[in-house]
């Protein structure tokens, strides 16, 4: 009896340990972080270019051909609801990435599943960081012709609200019907879903409902730098 007491201790202490390397605790603001820094655990890259995802001096790199890493880590079993996530991004020259929510892991292809948060300063594409795509854009560049598809509402700018090579701050917060996208501070959308989802053509899987994380490779000339992931679960 002696002995057993001291290792039914040890066991426990190394199962309190697993599990708080599972569950990263909280700030004091109620973030928890989904990115350790180090590697990928708790994320998953796409069967598609799984090479575009790589970790170097404490930054996530995206870089090369289509892919999608999603989170599928242990915090709220990685499945959000309402929540609001923070990040850190940077862009290179003439990049182009994003941000989903509310989707699922797939092997291939863009998601079918969920919105996408744009990133992109200087990319060819008009619709720029900040953008919820193809539903509310910011954007830099010529209208689209009436009734493009995916062209949704847009508000013109002369450029994007973030700059390459310069870490910003990106937060994307949902809470009921509601999507509210902020860099460095500044609102670039306050959208409400409508009733049954968005009616733009080509977005039959964009509708709020639950499911994880997102960061997309876009194509194989876009870099993309991200760190300080992470996110407060709301009620």
């Amino acid at each position: 009896m002696k002995t057993r007491l001291p290792l039914c201790s040890l066991a426990l202490a190394l199962v309190a340990t697993v599990v708080s390397a599972q569950n990263p605790a909280a700030d004091a603001d109620g973030f928890i972080p989904l990115f350790n820094g180090k590697d990928l655990a708790g994320w998953s890259p796409a069967k598609e270019n799984p090479d575009s995802f790589s970790v170097k001096d404490g930054i996530l790199v995206v870089k090369g051909g289509r892919s999608h890493l999603f989170y599928t880590g242990a915090v709220g079993d990685h499945n959000f609801t309402n929540f609001e996530l923070k990040l850190k991004i940077m862009t290179t020259p003439n990049s182009n990435s994003g941000v989903y929510f509310h989707t699922q892991p797939q092997d291939t292809g863009w998601p079918d599943l969920g919105y996408e948060c744009q990133v992109n300063s200087t990319h060819k594409d008009p619709k720029k960081t900040g953008s919820l795509y193809g539903i509310m854009n910011i954007w830099a560049g010529d209208p689209p012709p009436a009734g493009k598809p995916l062209a949704g509402e847009n508000k013109y700018v002369q450029a994007a609200p973030s700059k390459d090579g310069e870490w910003f701050d990106y937060n994307i917060k949902v809470q009921g019907k509601k999507i509210t996208i902020q860099v460095n501070g500044e609102t670039t959308v306050a959208y409400t879903e409508p009733e049954g989802g968005p009616q733009a053509a080509g977005f039959k899987g964009r509708k709020l409902s639950s499911g994880t994380f997102a960061l997309q490779a876009h194509d194989p000339a876009s870099e993309t730098h991200y760190k300080d992931i992470k996110v407060k679960p709301l009620p």
